[in-house]
C-alpha cells in the first residue's frame, strides 16, 4: 500500500506547528475548493488536502501518523492495518463541497478510518466550508486621542465571490468601532467576523485594526511616559523661573530650580499616556539656549558676568 506523505501534500515540514498547519489548509482549500477553483484537478487535490488536514490537525492522529511515517520503509509496512480495514469494510464520508460521497484513500481508511466516530464525521463535513480571509487596515490616532475611549467610523474594502464562484468586485463596508483608551502604536484590535465572507458556508474572516500613533511635534514616547524638551534662557537656568509647559491636556506652570543644567530631567507626575497599568508621567528635559549674537552693550554685560563669576566648566579635565 502506498504511503501518503501528508506533510508534502500540505507543503509543510514535519516540525510544522498547528498554526502553520491551519494556515496551510486555509490557503490550499481556497486554491482548490471546487466552488471557486478553475483548475482541472482541483477536486482531487482538495480531497488530498482535506485528508491530510484531517490527520495532522488532531494531536493523537498526528502522533500515530508520525510513528507510521518513521517506519514507512520497514518490510511488511501496513499489512496488519490494511487487513483490519478489509474486515471492517470501507467507510465513506460525504462532503458538501463535492456534492457526493467522499472516498478517503486506502492509506487513511487502513490506519484512521476505523477510529472515525459520528462526531468526527460531522466535524469533517463542516471543515469543507472555507473560512473567509482576514483583513487588516491601519488606523491613525493622535496622542491626545489615546487618553480616553474613542468612537470612530471606518470604511474599508471587502473581496467578494460572484455567482460563478470566482472572485468578484470589491465591496465597501462602513463600521463604527470603539477604540479603548491606552492603545499603543502597532497594537492590533480584532473585529470578529468583519473580514471577507467564507466559502461554502465557512465562517467570515476577521478585521484587524492596526493602531498607528501619529508623530507629535512636541512629545516623544518612552513606554507610557512622555518626554518634552524645555528650552531655557541662560538666566532662567541660573536664577530659576516658572515657565509654561504644554501637556496633552493643556498647559501647566513648571518651576525651574536655580542652577539648572542642560539635560536635567524634571518629572511631571500623571501627565503621560494612559495604559492598563495606570497613567504615565511627563519628563521635561531642560535645554539651555543661548540668545542670538549679542550687540556691543549685551556683549559687555556678558564680559562683566564672566569676570565676576570666575567659572571654569572644564576644571574636571585637570
Amino acid at each position: 500500500m502506498e504511503f501518503k506523505d501528508y506533510y508534502a501534500v500540505m507543503g509543510l515540514e514535519p516540525t510544522a506547528s498547528l498554526k502553520e498547519i491551519k494556515t496551510a489548509y486555509r490557503r490550499l482549500a481556497r486554491k482548490y475548493h471546487p466552488d471557486v477553483s478553475s483548475e482541472a484537478d482541483a477536486e482531487s487535490k482538495f480531497k488530498e488536502v482535506a485528508e491530510a488536514y484531517e490527520v495532522l490537525k488532531d494531536t493523537e492522529r498526528r502522533a500515530e501518523y508520525d510513528e507510521l511515517r518513521l517506519h514507512r520503509n520497514d518490510p511488511g509496512f501496513g499489512q496488519h492495518q490494511f487487513g483490519q480495514r478489509q474486515a471492517t469494510g470501507d467507510q465513506q464520508w460525504h462532503s458538501r463541497a463535492g456534492g457526493g460521497a467522499h472516498d478517503y484513500s486506502d492509506f487513511f481508511e487502513s490506519f484512521f478510518g476505523h477510529r472515525a466516530s459520528s462526531a468526527q464525521h460531522s466535524s469533517h463535513r463542516a471543515s469543507y466550508g472555507v473560512r473567509g480571509q482576514d483583513l487588516e487596515m491601519e488606523l491613525p490616532l493622535f496622542l491626545e486621542e489615546t487618553l480616553a475611549e474613542q468612537t470612530r467610523s471606518i470604511s474599508y474594502k471587502i473581496p467578494t465571490i460572484d455567482e460563478s464562484g470566482f472572485p468578484g468586485a470589491e465591496t465597501s463596508k462602513t463600521l463604527k468601532v470603539k477604540i479603548p483608551a491606552g492603545v499603543g502604536d502597532g497594537e492590533r484590535i480584532r473585529l470578529k467576523g468583519q473580514g471577507a465572507p467564507g466559502i461554502a458556508g465557512g465562517a467570515n474572516g476577521d478585521l484587524f485594526l492596526i493602531i498607528r500613533i501619529a508623530p507629535h511635534p512636541l512629545f516623544d514616547i518612552d513606554g507610557q511616559n512622555l518626554q518634552i524638551v524645555v528650552p531655557l534662557a541662560p538666566w532662567e537656568a541660573a536664577l530659576g523661573a516658572s515657565v509654561e509647559v504644554p501637556t496633552l491636556t493643556g498647559k501647566i506652570a513648571l518651576t525651574i530650580p536655580a542652577g539648572s543644567q542642560s539635560g536635567q530631567r524634571l518629572r511631571i507626575k500623571g501627565k503621560g499616556l494612559v495604559s492598563k497599568k495606570g497613567t504615565g508621567d511627563l519628563y521635561a528635559i531642560l535645554k539651555v539656549v543661548m540668545p542670538p549674537k549679542p550687540d556691543e552693550k549685551t556683549r559687555a554685560l556678558w564680559q562683566k558676568l564672566s569676570e565676576q563669576a570666575a567659572f571654569n566648566p572644564r576644571t574636571g579635565w585637570e
